[in-house]
């Protein structure tokens, strides 16, 4: 094995640069989206062609493993390796041409998806193959595992649009491959031309017999009669022949219009029967799903989070494509008379049913007993017409194995997708059943003739089981393809050819389990610290730009595009932490604390991430464990406390605002308090929101309302809950206020001092629980000390008086928009930027503030992300810049655009005081809004 410094110092002088053999980059990089666990030796991030062959000779002369890279979204373990990681997504995610009049498209290794459709846009026109990752998956990563998704059935896999490819095999040759390749021009191609002459029997007869055969190398590319497609061929052998360069793909015209229908039967197997019936209307996509992940998304999203749907337990949801709107309504019922359903609609609310599909899928990650399921058998695939019969078979399988999942899939194609309940938490005995499971369904989808890939490529999940399907002659002709390619080895070795056992190197059964002296509750994952950090899948979602969605996860990344700030990048070094062998000091590794330190807590990733990883719950337990009964950093205290203080300061508020703006005096104290000496300090009220109530009348006559007083708005902003007073009163109600010196505890819970905040909350439930037992609604203006009695309080106290306290708390506009009779004042003309809360997003949601404004006729537009202050983080020393960065992601743009007259909306003190100092526009709380027309 090489030395890791050595490798360093080669790359170094080889003219390779960036990169990384930290403990900590290894941790982030030990996995994909797979059950695998593979620590590399380092990770470099090439900046162009020249450093990528550097890279290639640096490891084909030490012997070093290379494995190429895009976003690490491969769920079957195609993009983890003991050597050197290259990473493409960093610099090499360029798009260097579009032709509209050819439709094709130029492309690097690492440009996402969705980049190319947004490019591709204006001209009509799309990358026809879409998976799932769309929003993060590279070209890369695409054309190594021919991936497909819902479309496929109309625009084919990514093989199907590849044109050429400009590669380096691993014999450091630099290729363009294509169709019509002269075998003559290059060692490479000549002896690949000899080894398909050797094998054309077998490649005719075994390979390419239906479309989403993708396990193995679709070596039918290469025959004669296929003009020798070198570059169609190497699509789907996973890093393990060539490192891709650039690509030349080909674009598709978006069509006119589309239509949904979709159809119920009694059953999924039912529904994947009728599918032979339905092809010859060429649908464009005909996806597959059933009762399970329907009742899971209504368990776990809402009723309202499914429309209605034909009746059946059983869906088939089809998507044709036409010129107009008349003559896809023909098409549809044409269809549904074909379709031999109980029932059939054709949907007006189309997005609404995908929703269905996208949520089932993230959800699938967890079974319906809320155990985590895996994908260790994630993508298999039969020709359609056996479809129906392959999914009574699994599910005898399944049930046989004593194991669950909730399958769907893409119908049309005969490709199932399922996640399993696999036991590999149980250590040796959970191993044994997952590989004998792994080794029945094998069996199973190749009695079928099908693939036990159909999109997703075989990696170390399932290269090891290819005897199953595949003959001796067929297996002989890949190794010998993969020897023409790479006759060392060093390219991405143990997937597909001389593939490493499928149960080695599995990453969960690794994990030791963490359940002592927790602070955290982990309800939902049995009290295991390690279970819930192994929630994250590695699918991704978090390195996504999620602020055009409306999202917040993960606002770090979207800032400095560094795996490290990912949510992912996080969880895989807590997780390393947790295995010991790479992160070997526990809680105060300081891969661990350099891992969170740019976490903003800001709870976006517990919403967003489809897995329901909490960061900002996990970093406050990290902190709690590892400064438990030793010094703190001073935020802790200061920032950490600023309750404390703010009761202190507001004794003699013109003393204190004035120490704080003296000059000299602020630098010193900003210093030694640990605050960023950029930063303003918000000013002390003249009085307190406190005392401006109880020096006026109140209302008794109404319905009792219990206004909760969080720290900002009667210390800093009493203006906004002078403003909810009247508001309320104006509804009916007769307000009265929680009890002074109560706290809901959030800067002791950010900054992980949970005992401290376990007292205060504890206080504050049980003071509260009397007004919950009575009906008497609890209201919190400041979010994210809302979100702290909605959810944090739960998990911190667990106990069945926080959960009463938690289903009483409401925010202001849940509270008026359920209130009968209560109209909105006139807001009609009013343009509305809204800045929601990071902690209302994830875990009060927006809708009912939105839902409001919209009645009450205002125009709205939300923005997503996080404004970047995120309480005490942007405040802190040694987060500025990155706090800057994170309000440029989203925020400050959307506020530069906007008229003079938009109100910008931001209910957050900690947003509000962003944009106080980063814009010159002053933010408004929702309450202020209402109660403007009257005030």
């Amino acid at each position: 094995m090489v030395d890791t410094q050595d490798l360093v110092a080669a790359l170094a002088r080889a003219g390779v640069p960036e990169v990384d053999a930290s403990t900590r980059r290894r941790a982030e990089y030990s996995t994909d989206a797979s059950l695998y666990r593979v620590p590399p030796t380092a990770v470099a991030f090439p900046r162009h062609a020249d450093e990528v062959a550097a890279a290639l000779s640096v490891c084909r002369e030490l012997g070093v493993p290379l494995t190429a890279r895009g976003a690490g979204t491969s769920i079957a373990g195609n993009a983890v390796g003991t050597g050197l990681v290259l990473d493409f997504s960093r610099h090499l995610n360029r798009i260097e041409s579009v032709d509209p009049d050819a439709r094709t498209a130029v492309v690097q290794p690492g440009v996402v998806l969705d980049q190319l459709q947004r490019e591709v846009a204006p001209h009509r026109l799309r990358f026809g193959p879409e998976p799932s990752t769309h929003s993060r998956c590279t070209f890369g990563g695409m054309i190594g595992n021919n991936s497909c998704g819902s479309r496929a059935l109309a625009y084919g896999r990514t093989a199907d649009s590849v044109l050429d490819l400009d590669v380096l095999a691993g014999t450091g040759e630099r290729l363009t491959a294509g169709r019509g390749a002269d075998p003559a021009s290059s060692p490479v191609l000549s002896a690949l031309h000899q080894v398909t002459r050797e094998h054309l029997a077998t490649i005719r007869t075994e390979l390419g017999r239906f479309g989403r055969q993708v396990s193995g190398y679709s070596l039918e590319h290469l025959l004669p009669e296929r003009d020798f497609d070198v570059a169609r061929a190497l699509v789907g052998t996973e890093g393990g022949c060539a490192v891709l360069l650039r690509g030349t793909v080909s674009l598709v015209p978006v069509p006119p219009a589309t239509i949904l229908v979709a159809l119920g039967y009694p059953s999924m197997a039912e529904a994947a029967d009728a599918v032979p019936a339905l092809l010859p209307h060429q649908p464009i996509a005909l996806e597959g799903l059933d009762l399970r992940i329907v009742d899971v998304v209504r368990t776990r999203r809402g009723a309202a989070a499914v429309p209605p749907l034909p009746d059946g337990e059983g869906w088939l949801f089809a998507e044709l494509a036409g010129g107009s709107a008349a003559e896809l309504a023909a098409a549809a019922q044409a269809l549904i008379a074909d379709a031999g359903a109980l029932d059939a609609a054709v949907v007006t609310d189309a997005a609404a049913v995908w929703r269905i599909r996208e949520a089932g899928a993230a959800l699938s990650q967890r079974s319906v007993d809320n155990r985590p399921a895996y994908a260790g058998w994630e993508d298999s695939a039969v020709p359609p017409e056996k479809l129906g019969a392959y999914l009574r078979e699994f599910d005898e399988l399944l049930a046989a194995q004593g194991l669950t999942g909730m399958p769907y899939g893409h119908f049309g194609d005969g490709c199932l997708h399922v996640r399993i309940d696999f036991p590999l938490s149980d250590g040796d005995p959970g191993v044994r059943r997952f590989r004998e499971f792994l080794t029945e369904a094998a069996k199973l989808v190749a009695s079928y003739g099908g693939s036990m890939s159909g999109e997703h490529g075989d990696g170390r999940a399932r290269g090891e089981l290819l005897p199953l399907m595949y003959s001796p002659a067929a297996l002989s002709a890949f190794a010998a393809v993969k020897d023409v390619f790479d006759p060392d080895g060093v390219l991405n070795p143990g997937v597909i050819v001389r593939p490493r056992p499928v149960d080695a190197d599995l990453r969960v059964p690794a994990a030791r389990p963490v359940t002592e002296r927790l602070a955290l509750a982990l309800r939902h994952d049995h009290g295991d610290f390690g279970t819930a950090v192994h929630r994250c899948t590695g699918v991704g979602v978090c390195r996504a730009d999620n602020t055009g969605g409306g999202g917040v996860m993960c606002p770090s990344y979207v800032a400095t595009r560094d795996e490290k700030d990912s949510t992912r990048g996080r969880s895989r070094v807590l997780q390393e932490m947790l295995n010991g062998t790479l992160v070997r000091d526990g809680w105060r590794s300081p891969e661990v604390h350099e891992a969170l330190d740019l976490c903003l807590s800001c709870k976006g990733c517990a919403s967003d991430c489809p897995a329901g990883v909490d960061m900002a719950s996990y970093k406050a337990e990290v902190l709690y464990q590892s400064y438990r009964g030793r010094l703190r950093p001073v935020s802790h205290y200061t920032l950490g406390m600023l309750p404390r203080w703010s009761r202190l300061a507001s004794r003699v508020p013109a003393l204190a605002n004035a120490a704080l703006a003296a000059p000299g005096v602020a630098s010193v104290a900003k210093r030694l308090a640990g605050v960023d000496t950029r930063r303003s300090v918000p000013r002390f009220a003249a009085r307190t929101f406190r005392h401006w109530f109880n020096n006026r009348p109140h209302r008794t006559d109404g319905d009792p309302v219990l206004l909760w007083v969080d720290t900002f708005t009667n210390h800093f902003t009493p203006a906004v809950g002078a403003a909810a007073v009247r508001v309320l009163e104006r509804a009916g109600f007769a307000v009265r206020l929680s009890d002074p010196g109560l706290c809901c505890g959030l800067t002791w819970i950010s900054t992980g001092q949970l005992d401290a905040a376990k007292r205060i909350l504890r206080r504050s439930v049980a003071t509260l629980a009397p007004h919950a037992r009575s009906g008497v609604p609890i209201v919190g203006l400041e979010p994210s000390c809302t979100a702290v009695l909605r959810s944090d309080a739960v998990e911190l106290l667990d106990h069945d008086v926080a959960r009463r306290v938690a289903d009483a708390s409401h925010t202001l506009a849940e509270l008026l928009g359920e209130r009968p009779g209560w109209q909105p004042p006139d807001l009609s003309g009013v343009e509305v930027l809204a800045q929601p809360h990071c902690h209302q997003h994830a875990v009060m949601g927006w809708d009912a503030d939105r839902a409001l404004l919209e009645r009450a006729g205002a125009t709205v537009t939300s923005v997503g992300g996080c404004c970047g202050l995120a309480g005490n983080f942007g405040m802190e020393r040694g987060h500025y810049e990155v706090s800057v960065a994170v309000a440029e992601s989203a925020l400050l743009p959307a506020v530069r655009e906007a008229e003079r007259d938009t109100v910008v909306l931001a209910d957050g003190f900690s947003c509000r005081t962003q944009l106080a100092d980063l814009a010159d526009r002053p933010g408004r709380h929702l309450v202020e809004l209402l109660d403007a027309p009257a005030g």
